[in-house]
């Protein structure tokens, strides 16, 4: 155990020298697909505030605007890091890098499949607890586990699948064959993929530290950097790390669900 503790945090660590590398080459065009990203998310909270009293239909229209304009950008932003790590040398303009129509549908699609393992994940833990009422525990406590069991379940099951939408840029895969590619390149590399978002998110965890010992100025500080530099090596961080668990995949093209669930 602590032998493959140490493979997984030295896989850490070269994933994190390499996006750092590529985040310092290319920061300021990378961090330009950020700001976009943040920019359009802000425009459409904003946007459907101001406008939901004059019409519903507008204001749903323009969120579904919103929703499309931000998932551009985001898929852009992954095919952007895929050529600086596919070809550095070569210069590429960020409006090449937009995802075809199909991608976006895929994608789209995709992540409908992905709100539903969620949700059928959970809903897996609270029909096998339901018996459990009738036992004679308290529902309380019943309660209170499968709440508990579920939200890790959910976890869980975001992490192994939440690969997918590098499948459909990189490898142009459909919307089920990207959620499945994701469950099986991600076996046996969980932990791996844990403490890369343990030290990507450091910097939000030291924030709240800082809030918590009532140190605002110190928090504020640290909150600006994070959001300008963990941010962008966070895209890059998690694009290379596709890259480098999808090269070591051996297995199936075409994977099945059951024997990749473990």
């Amino acid at each position: 155990m602590i032998n493959y503790l140490k493979e997984s945090t030295f896989a850490v660590n070269d994933v994190i020298q390499k996006a750092w590398n590529i985040t310092r080459k290319h920061y300021f065009s990378i961090a330009t697909l950020c700001f976009l990203m943040f920019i359009t998310a802000s425009a459409s909270s904003l946007m459907a505030f101001f406008i939901k009293d004059v019409s519903k239909i507008l204001s749903i229209a323009m969120v579904f605007i919103f929703i499309m304009l931000y998932f551009t950008i985001n898929l852009s932003l992954f095919k952007y890091i895929f050529h600086l790590m596919d070809d550095e040398q070569s210069d590429v303009k960020i409006v090449d890098t937009l995802p075809t129509r199909q991608q976006i549908i895929r994608f789209l699609v995709a992540t409908l499949y992905f709100v539903g393992c969620i949700l059928g994940v959970y809903l897996i833990v609270i029909l096998v607890a339901f018996p459990f009422i009738y036992t004679g525990l308290d529902v309380t406590i019943v309660k209170n586990v499968a709440i508990s069991v579920g939200v890790i379940a959910i976890f869980i099951t975001w992490l192994r699948i939440s690969f997918f939408p590098f499948f459909i840029i990189d490898k142009n895969a459909t919307p089920f064959d990207s959620i499945k590619l994701s469950l099986a390149t991600t076996k046996g590399n969980f932990t791996k993929i844990l403490l890369l978002l343990v030290v990507l998110g450091g910097g939000y965890l030291i924030y709240l530290l800082l809030n918590y010992l009532q140190w605002p100025l110190v928090a504020f500080v640290v909150n600006i950097l994070s959001s300008f530099i963990i941010v962008p090596l966070s895209s890059v961080a998690l694009t290379v790390a596709y890259r480098k668990i999808s090269s070591e995949y051996q297995g199936d093209a075409h994977p099945d669900i059951l024997h990749n669930i473990v």
